[in-house]
């Protein structure tokens, strides 16, 4: 639109009523939003169909042994080489040329890890740690403000789990459906999501009472299609393979709000449905904590029922923040409001607790952080260092730099493990990586340490 104030103003001085009336256009109906969201779809379906193969299914690059020896498998590249030789059943790689470098899959570089970690050196760390007799850990990324790079966070913790060598599972609770768009994911309907585990949990409480009713002489509550339907289902049948060799994931669509409307009216009519334990008894029951090392919870933008499950499972809780005022202010209220949902399901368990002479509700979480991300050290580090100040222990020293990386890898649909680094100049890339390797590394610190504390409390159990 032209203006018409004179040269100096601002412009938004003298804008011309006429103008702005041809500018408006006609007046949008319900019909203009859905005729807004098939023009989102298709380009969302041009975006992501960037970087897949003819069959339309997402593919993972390839690594180079430059990258392998440097990030991957912490061993000499000469080495590497000679085991390759010394070893021909292991994977050699292919070349882009007849004397250039040597690629691998990831799958092919998760057999050389376990080679490496069978018969290399046992001073090196080729298998992360792991404690075998010891059930995966859960960890929830949440924060209700928008744009701190939960997602993001998230997804490449998981990829950076994955190429660590853990077997990891992503789940995404979160109706819009961001985390499984990064993975690929295809998902039809609610029952694709967590919605049924949900609605498992709540019908197994009501067969539960039914029973009751019954040993009592009263007529059982009729469980209706959608309740005999979901009890039917294991979390097994809602895992989907995506092109990560060791990541599965249990995927959102937007039917997947419907569960923030259901479960109320569960709550309503079953009072003493423990709703907040419906992910992690649905998981131990089907033995998912046994199938993976790392079970990412993405959460909702809001303190919802959705929300509530992930973090009442969780074992650990990442929470991102940026470092700017309005961030940390509502980073603050998040944990308050956490404090208040929690502590208010606590009091009315306790008072029921008490009064049945039985053990009292505590959650508890190995582990809660604050993250800094899209973290610019010119023009934020007094703001961050206040924050520190101010949380302490709770607020991760490390910051997540935003680098040129970032940027150009959401540009491609990609997470900057999935971007080639030939794409990239080299330094850009090395930048990169260095400040997702130590998102991971802080997190993996958290990781370890929880497990090696459950670890310490088995052994001195067994040994009572």
């Amino acid at each position: 639109m032209k203006h018409s104030a004179p040269e100096g103003l601002p412009p938004y001085f003298n804008i011309d009523p006429d103008q702005a009336l041809s500018a408006l256009g006609e007046p949008t109906t319900t019909e203009g939003f859905g005729t807004i969201a098939r023009a989102c779809e298709a380009g969302r379906s041009d975006l992501t169909s960037r970087g897949l193969e003819e069959s339309g299914q997402r593919r993972l690059r390839l690594f180079s042994t430059w990258e392998i020896t440097r990030y991957l498998i912490p061993v000499a590249t000469g080495h590497f080489r000679r085991v390759l030789k010394a070893n021909p059943t292991l994977p050699q790689g292919r070349s882009e040329t007849k004397s250039g470098a040597k690629w691998f899959t990831l799958d092919e570089v998760l057999r050389l890890r376990a080679h490496f970690g069978a018969e290399g050196s046992k001073a090196k760390e080729y298998l992360p740690y792991r404690p075998s007799n010891l059930p995966a850990k859960l960890v929830a990324v949440a924060n209700f403000k928008g744009g701190v790079g939960k997602t993001s966070t998230a997804a490449h913790l998981a990829m950076s789990a994955a190429l660590d060598g853990y077997k990891v599972l992503v789940v995404d609770l979160d109706s819009q459906g961001s985390m499984t768009s990064i993975f690929g994911g295809k998902v039809a309907d609610e029952w694709q999501t967590v919605f049924p585990l949900l609605a498992r949990h709540y019908a197994s409480y009501q067969r539960s009472e039914n029973q009751r009713r019954q040993d009592r002489g009263e007529a059982p509550q009729p469980l209706d299609d959608t309740l005999a339907t979901a009890l039917e289902m294991r979390t097994q049948d809602l895992i989907q393979s995506t092109h990560w060799p060791n990541i599965d994931l249990i995927g959102a669509q937007l039917n997947l709000y419907w569960a923030e409307f259901q479960i109320p009216v569960w709550r309503m009519q079953g009072r003493g449905w423990k709703l907040w334990d419906a992910l992690t008894d649905i998981f131990t029951a089907d033995g998912v904590l046994d199938e993976y090392d790392v079970i990412f919870l993405d959460t909702p933008p809001a303190l919802g029922y959705l929300t509530i499950n992930g973090l009442a499972a969780a074992d650990i809780l990442l929470v991102p923040v940026g470092a700017s005022f309005l961030e940390f202010d509502s980073t603050g209220r998040f944990f308050d409001m956490l404090h208040s949902t929690f502590g208010s399901i606590e009091e009315a368990e306790n008072m029921a607790a008490r009064a049945l002479g039985r053990d009292g509700l505590a959650f508890q979480w190995d582990a809660v952080r604050a993250v800094i991300t899209r973290y610019d050290g010119t023009q934020q580090a007094e703001l961050a260092a206040l924050m520190q100040t101010y949380l302490g222990g709770t607020l991760s020293p490390h910051r997540q730099d935003f680098t040129a990386l970032i940027g150009q890898a959401g540009e491609q649909v990609q997470g900057i493990y999935e971007a080639d680094y030939r794409d990239f100049n080299r330094e850009t890339y090395v930048r990169g990586r260095e400040t997702f390797d130590a998102t991971y590394a802080a997190f993996k610190t958290l990781l370890l340490g929880s497990w090696r504390r459950d670890e310490l409390a088995a052994e001195q159990v067994a040994a009572e």
